[in-house]
């Protein structure tokens, strides 16, 4: 390690000490986990875990400590409460909570201590196989993770139901303790003018609600993408919000394609990125990743539509704030490259010139590295961003944090392989360096996602991931690196089976969840729970 690097680090490490001070402070407290990857930036970051250390992890104490049957497939994160009061069911009491929903409309409320479910209503029938789209699981019910307020102990969560009328989508508020209804539950609903002037209408037939759930602003906003493409004259991308509390639809909405025409009669501009979270800037804005749109590649205006970009719009929906827009963004149309395959992350503060940054990535395997205050805008000449970086086939969305030695870090997770990268912000402009892969996960080569504990700023962060099935077996395969360990290889320090996904053509997003010393990894009809094992400790 060079002199100037061993500064460099020193110096950080005292920028960084109030902020492991106050970690430390709350290290013995118990974590809640209540929206997708942490947080509204969607760091993915756990930094108060103080059990799951690098040794424990290493150890034969860690594996399975327990599996919770379920009644159907789970496409999204498992959140978790502790001292939760739970007022209903035939288990009254106080408990850390594990919520999980699943595309049988059916929402869980688990022990997380004995695996013990304490409630589980349902909100059905789902859908079943819409559009005979082959991409579908056979039930759509609940697709995106939910997102619950502490402040009001509400869990929000958009159901899709069958009705004699069709497919509806519901937004509801429940009560953490009961998991019913606080208000009547809102039947999701929005229009938008194109531009012939004539006004199109949500068509909840066609629309796939796949993103999480973000609570910001007084306000809980939902994506929404298509159900495989299926029906591309009939779906568009839409951002919609609602007021917590009333569910009061919001007079703002967002449109990502309001053209009246195409040569194709091929609309989309999707938002659905694999499952990933809209995000939040510090201002309360929100971002996201839009999908391809007409084959022909003629349509992008970033202003009608606004394909292939990430988007900043203002939190009342009224306004597109910013946008970048890779200056391929017509082959991207043509060959179904979908940017929007992978979400937005918005990193946490930073110190130098430009404190405020983002990444993205898609289907193409390019990262892009930007000013979340000038996103880059759209240019054929060149793309107008801090940086790009390879980090392959992302259906997938990055981790940040803090690192003992590197500093702030970027997780990508791309391709087959975890990649580790320093973000250098003393630099004009701000750059980011790789510092170390892993080998080469056993998954298919589109991506998967992170998550990272550790405890604070200071030590033991390790970072999780779950891959995806391949053509050779059906498990889902928990993995843990630990980056401190040295050398250019991430080096691993546990891998093991966290459940199954026999559905080869649905691609599994999961994504693991770090709390008070467990592991939660929610798939196919199962919650497995992992941990230390102690004896009485283990669940049946």
């Amino acid at each position: 390690m060079s002199r100037a690097t061993r500064n460099r680090i020193v110096r950080r490490i005292f920028d960084w000490m109030g902020l492991a001070l106050a970690s430390s402070l709350v290290a013995t407290a118990q974590v809640s986990v209540t929206t997708y990857h942490y947080d509204n930036y969607r760091t993915g970051w756990n930094q108060s875990e103080t059990t799951l250390t690098v040794t424990a992890v290493q150890s034969s104490s860690f594996g399975v400590l327990g599996k919770v049957a379920l009644d159907d497939e789970v496409d999204t994160q498992p959140l978790i409460v502790p001292g939760v009061t739970i007022t209903a069911g035939g288990s009254p009491g106080v408990y850390t909570v594990v919520y999980v929903v699943t595309e049988n409309d059916s929402i869980y409320a688990i022990d997380s201590t004995t695996g013990k479910i304490l409630l589980k209503p349902n909100f059905g029938p789902p859908v079943t196989g819409p559009l005979g789209c082959g991409g579908t699981a056979n039930d759509v019910g609940i697709n995106s993770t939910p997102v619950i307020d502490l402040t009001s102990n509400t869990l929000y969560v958009m159901i899709y139901n069958q009705s004699s009328s069709g497919p509806a989508y519901w937004l509801h508020a429940l009560d953490l303790g009961s998991l019913t209804d606080k208000v009547p539950p809102q039947l999701v609903t929005a229009s938008h003018m194109l531009t012939s002037g004539t006004t199109y209408t949500f068509n909840a037939k066609y629309q796939r609600q796949r993103p999480a759930l973000l609570l910001s602003n007084g306000n809980v906003y939902a994506g929404f993408g298509s159900f495989c493409d299926s029906a591309p004259a009939k779906s568009r991308g839409w951002i919609l919000g609602w007021q917590t509390g009333t569910l009061t639809p919001l007079a703002g909405n967002q449109l990502m394609d309001a053209l009246a025409t195409s040569p194709d009669n091929f609309f989309l501009s999707s938002i659905w990125m694999s499952g990933y979270g809209l995000a939040t800037d510090d201002s309360g804005n929100i971002l996201f990743v839009t999908a391809n749109s007409d084959p022909s590649g003629t349509t992008y205006d970033g202003v009608n539509n606004i394909q292939e970009s990430v988007v900043k719009v203002s939190q009342d929906l009224t306004t597109v704030l910013d946008l970048f827009t890779p200056s391929n963004v017509a082959a991207l149309d043509q060959g179904d490259l979908d940017f929007g395959s992978g979400g937005v992350m918005v990193l946490p503060d930073q110190l130098g010139i430009v404190p405020d940054l983002a990444v993205a990535a898609g289907k193409q395997g390019t990262m892009f590295f930007m000013n979340e205050d000038d996103l880059g805008g759209f240019s054929t000449l060149a793309n107008n961003v801090l940086g790009t970086y390879s980090i392959g086939d992302c259906w997938c969305g990055e981790s940040y944090y803090v690192d003992p030695m590197y500093g702030p870090a970027v997780v990508g997770s791309g391709g087959k392989a975890v990649t580790l990268w320093e973000v250098g912000t003393s630099s004009s402009p701000p750059t980011l360096s790789s510092v170390s892969s892993s080998a080469a996960l056993e998954t298919t080569g589109s991506g998967f996602f992170t998550s990272v504990s550790s405890n604070g700023s200071t030590s033991n962060p390790i970072i999780w991931a779950v891959s995806r099935p391949t053509v050779n077996q059906t498990n889902i395969l928990l993995y843990a690196f630990a980056p401190d360990l040295g050398g250019t290889t991430l080096q691993q320090i546990f891998k093991g089976t966290a459940g199954v996904w026999p559905l080869r053509g649905n691609n599994s997003n999961l994504v693991p969840v770090v709390a008070n010393g467990e592991v939660f990894v929610a798939s196919y009809k199962e919650l497995v729970i992992l941990g230390l094992r102690k004896g009485k400790g283990a669940k049946d």
